[in-house]
């Protein structure tokens, strides 16, 4: 009798049991080893967990650099200057051995050159003879002409002598104080001056400039 209820007992727990769980499976590890289906709505097929996997995109962890130039062509320079060819001087004309002037002669310019023994007069450029000898007459005695090298001082056209009752000189240069080259006689001594003749005056005074030297020797 003990027995028959034991099992009576026991199929009312497994009734019980059946019941509880709505005639599905309870969660949980089957007895077949099966998976466990997530709770539904009525004994439903189960949705299976899908268990999702993300594979991380690849990083490029190295750039390839810009390659750089290692060496630069520098433009090309010259290393060595042509030099500038230096300018020929022009050769000096040799003095005339013929002018006893050495002062004029070796003035750079333009000079004018007097001998008062010989009565003769040049004009020289460089050192050279570009006029004369032509004939002049100088102061008379009492009135000598001053001998030395000197500078033209001034020019006039007509000069007008007030010391003489203005007498006319033309074509005066004056290298020195009241004594110049200008137009006289040439058969007249004068009073310091030194005479030429009208085309001897006046190349005398086209040709000399202010500053020009004249040398008179005895």
């Amino acid at each position: 009798m003990k027995r028959l209820l034991a099992g009576a007992a026991a199929l009312a727990t497994a009734f019980v049991l059946a019941a509880c769980s709505g005639g599905g499976s309870a969660a949980g590890t089957n007895a077949g080893g099966g998976a466990v289906a997530a709770a539904g709505t009525g004994g439903g097929t189960p949705t299976p967990t899908t268990t999702t996997s993300a594979t991380p995109t690849p990083t490029t962890t190295e750039s390839s650099p810009t390659p750089t130039p290692t060496s630069t062509k520098a433009a090309p320079t010259s290393t060595s200057a042509k030099p500038k060819p230096k300018p020929t001087p022009k050769p000096q004309p040799a003095a005339d051995p013929g002018v006893p002037c050495a002062a004029a002669a070796a003035a750079p310019g333009t000079a004018a050159c007097v001998d008062l023994s010989a009565h003769k007069a040049w004009i020289l450029q460089g050192g050279k003879v570009v006029y004369g000898p032509v004939p002049m007459l100088p102061g008379r005695k009492g009135y000598a002409t001053p001998t030395g090298t000197f500078h033209v001082l001034s020019k006039e056209k007509m000069h007008l002598s007030k010391e003489f009752d203005n007498a006319e000189m033309p074509n005066s240069v004056f290298f020195y104080p009241g004594d110049a080259f200008h137009t006289g006689s040439l058969s007249v001594y004068s009073h310091g001056c030194i005479h030429l003749s009208a085309g001897a005056s006046l190349k005398f005074f086209n040709t000399l400039h202010v500053g020009d030297v004249v040398q008179v020797v005895p």
